[in-house]
């Protein structure tokens, strides 16, 4: 039995995490070169069902783990009664209803992403009151063993109202010793003549980073993984490397769920020659510089994003409660206004001229 007098759920021994395929920075440069950024989506963007997500209700038990938390926002790991480690992000910020909403498009569409979804109400047994900064206090002060040891208790439980639950992209990740993910001017050395994704695929996900404003782009905000059936082995050339956005919860701001600054952050630099930037975005866009967008990508992604109706968009936005209070310090937005902005930015990359054939 458990604090509350219900039988304890019964956990299936944890699922070990996947360990990160090392290669060398020479192999790493490789797989850059034949990685792809997008394949065919499973459903017709027209017919997604956006009101369809299966957000967990009810309450969802997970057993708390002690691991090392990176990152300011609230966050911890676990694991379900099937033994299956998840991320847990939860609290009011506006993170949650930006990666939820986020990695959906991003999937819906063809581009890579986690998997993240809301649980109505998750039961954590063995979590403190306050675990992510539980868990920055025993990172600092190196205290695992003993927290672990004399602290740990899974007789008791904390919940937490409508926190996400995160499930990683089906892939293992390669990395070097000294690198993790990819930075998004890497996106350079993506060469189709080596089997790497067509310039038009590569293009459309520079400008949906823009539109959805993803300057939190820092390496270890995307992930290079290998999505082939050889991908455990390391032996094995990795058949299939994908390029895939990781951390997606400073989107629709740039400040996380913004509608006023979303509404302002310019997708052009300069709408003639098509040259797109996130400068004017903070820490001037990090590692995305400047990037001239092919017609071909512009259009790939156009003809992507205008077929989404109004009613898609109002569930996306509604099924990642973009209208939930945010705090004391932080008004939502209605949904229609969400929904108006989303189609204003559309129409900026729709309207207007073909972009210039590129030189190079």
């Amino acid at each position: 039995m458990d604090a509350s007098g219900q039988p304890a759920p019964a956990w299936a021994p944890p699922r070990p995490k996947p360990k990160s395929k090392k290669v060398s920075a020479e192999e790493r440069d490789q797989l850059l070169s034949r990685a792809q950024v997008w394949r065919l989506p499973a459903v017709p963007l027209e017919q997604v069902d956006f009101s369809a997500e299966p957000n967990t209700t009810g309450v969802l038990p997970c057993r708390f783990e002690v691991t090392a938390l990176g990152g300011t926002s609230p966050k911890f790991d676990c694991h379900l009664e099937t033994g299956e480690p998840v991320r847990i992000k939860y609290g009011k910020t506006g993170e949650v209803p930006a990666e939820v909403a986020t990695t959906r498009l991003l999937r819906t569409m063809g581009f890579g992403a986690d998997r993240v979804q809301y649980v109505e109400k998750l039961r954590c047994y063995g979590c403190p009151e306050e675990p992510f900064s539980v868990m920055k206090a025993v990172e600092i002060t190196q205290a695992e063993t003993f927290y672990n040891n004399l602290m740990l208790s899974y007789d008791e439980f904390e919940e937490f109202e409508w926190a996400a639950l995160e499930r990683k992209f089906d892939g293992r990740e390669v990395r070097t010793e000294n690198v993790e993910g990819w930075s998004m001017f890497e996106l350079d050395k993506v060469d189709p003549a080596k089997g790497g994704a067509p310039r038009a695929h590569v293009d459309a996900l520079r400008l949906l980073a823009v539109f959805l404003a993803h300057w939190d782009n820092k390496t270890e905000n995307q992930r290079l993984v290998c999505v082939s059936a050889d991908a455990g082995d390391e032996r094995e050339r990795c058949a299939t490397p994908f390029l895939l956005l990781q951390d997606v919860g400073s989107t629709f701001g740039p400040t996380k769920t913004d509608l006023d600054a979303w509404e302002k952050a310019p997708i052009w630099e300069n709408r003639a020659s098509c040259l797109t930037s996130m400068r004017e975005l903070p820490f001037s866009g990090a590692t995305f510089g400047q990037a001239r967008i092919s017609e071909e990508g512009r259009r790939f992604l156009a003809d992507m994003l205008i077929k989404f109706s109004d009613r898609q968009l109002t569930d996306l936005f509604t099924t990642s409660r973009f209208d939930d209070s945010l705090g004391v310090f932080r008004r939502s937005s209605p949904i229609a206004d969400w929904v108006r902005v989303f189609k204003a930015r559309v129409r900026e990359i729709v309207e207007g001229p073909p972009c210039p054939p590129l030189t190079s």
